[in-house]
Parts: C-alpha cells; structure tokens; sequence
C-alpha cells in the first residue's frame, strides 16, 4: 500500500487562498483532501500495538499532527506535503500515546536491554549475532527470548520528536534542516549516518532485512509482508523488532560522532 498521492501542486489556489489570505475554509479544505494520509498512517501505526490502544485514538492524534502540517507547511518551496505531512502525524500520534502511558516501563526497560545485548555482542563478534546467543547474553531461554520480542515490539515506533541523547533537547526533528542551505557539517554528518545505516542493515538477516525493504521501502503493512513471506504476522513483528533493536544497538554506537559539532 502506498501513501495516497494527491501533489500539493494540484491545490496551490487552495494553499495560497489559506496561507496569504488567511481564508479558513481553505484550511477545511486542505483538512478534507489531506484527511486520507491520518488513516494511512493510523492504519500502519496501530500494526503490533496493544488492543487496548484504540484505532480512534490514533486518528484524533494524527489530526492535530495534520492540522500542525498545515499551518507550519511552506506551500511556495515545491516540497512534498505527503511525506512532510507523514512525519508530523506519526508524530503527534506517538506523542499522544505516550502522554497516555501506552508502554509500561517494565517493557521499555526490556527492550532497552535487548538493544544493549544486540549491540554489545554485535561489536564483540562483528557480525549478526543469533536469537540463542542473545538469549544466553540475557539468560533467558530462546522461548522466553521471543515472548519478550512480542512484548517489546510496541516500542520499536519512535517520534521524530524524540531527545536524540537522554535528557537532551536536541530531537530527531532538529537534524531535518532545510536541504538547498549549504552546511558542510551537516552533508558530512548526513553522508556518515547514511553510511553507518547501510553497514548496520548489511548485518540483519536475510528475513531481516526484507521485512524492513517491505515495510520502510515498498510500504506495506505487517500482514501483507506476512503473507508474502509466508509466516505468520507475529513472525513477522518478532522480525521487525529485532530488525529494528539491532539497528538501534549499531547506531548507539555512532552518537558521538553523529551529535559533534
């Protein structure tokens, strides 16, 4: 599934008339045409989280993340409003759930010690190391193990508002700069992540790293690339979280140097 394509260029009197004229039924009218992307997105969002997180919810969240992209959207740079857009309500959804303690410590505490564990033994061996020697790191059994990746799966979502060090104010959202200024820190910074990400993915497993190709990439949902891989979706969100966890224990390593300046 894609994201619904419907270019801003298409509506460029609809965002003139709301951003140099103020004229708010314009700003209903970008609300109704932009609505489709809070599904999608709340569609996508609510895959691995708990019954008890309603779909409902997810879309009021995405709302006020859509209605942020709206009034902060420059509509005169040629940009995207999609993907802009996207970032925003995934955001705010987030944000909201977590206002509302939808992730119990205990489980962030566990997933923080599968990510530490992943990427200790990973820079140990320097390679992708197995579910049973992540389970004997743990000591825990292999049954255990995946029970645990099940619990921890929902906290494999981030915010882009999120603190980029621990109680630091620097977020995700502050290293999207605007792309036609000229930095030379950021290009090389920009280049470095690149570079670490791609050596970080190229240790996933072959499963691995298709369920990220198939969901980051060619956006499909959990239970679509379940049945193109033919597992069941609770595989497929054990994939997804040690995918995830693996690459998060990887680029710990490169904060120092990612967050210089």
């Amino acid at each position: 599934m894609a994201i619904p394509k419907t270019s801003h260029l298409t509506n460029m009197e609809i965002w003139r008339q709301w951003k140099e004229d103020g004229v708010f039924t314009a700003k209903q009218q970008l609300m109704e045409c932009y609505l489709p992307l809070v599904e999608f997105v709340a569609s996508r969002l609510s895959i691995g989280l708990p019954k008890n997180v309603s779909r409902d919810d997810l879309m009021s969240f995405g709302i006020i993340g859509l209605i942020d992209a709206i009034d902060k959207f420059d509509h005169m740079r040629g940009l995207q409003f999609e993907t802009y857009a996207s970032w925003r309500i995934r955001g705010s959804m987030i944000d909201g759930l977590r206002q509302n303690d939808w992730v119990p410590r205990s489980i962030r505490e566990k997933a923080k010690k599968i990510e530490d564990a992943y990427q200790k033994l990973e820079q140990e061996h320097l390679r992708s190391v197995s579910d049973s020697e992540i389970s004997q790191y743990l000591n825990v059994s292999e049954k255990e193990f995946q029970h645990m990746l099940q619990e921890v799966a929902v906290t494999t979502v981030c915010s882009i508002d999120d603190p980029l060090k621990d109680e630091e104010a620097d977020t995700r959202l502050s290293l999207l700069v605007d792309e036609s200024s000229r930095n030379p820190d950021y290009k090389v910074n920009e280049f470095f992540l690149k570079e670490m990400l791609a050596k970080a993915i190229d240790r996933l497993t072959e499963k691995e790293r298709t369920v990220v190709s198939l969901f980051y990439f060619e956006e499909l949902s959990l239970s679509e690339i379940a049945e193109v891989m033919s597992l069941s979706p609770s595989r497929i969100s054990q994939l997804h979280s040690k995918a995830i966890l693996r690459l998060r224990g990887a680029l710990d390593r490169w904060k120092p140097q990612l967050l210089e300046d």
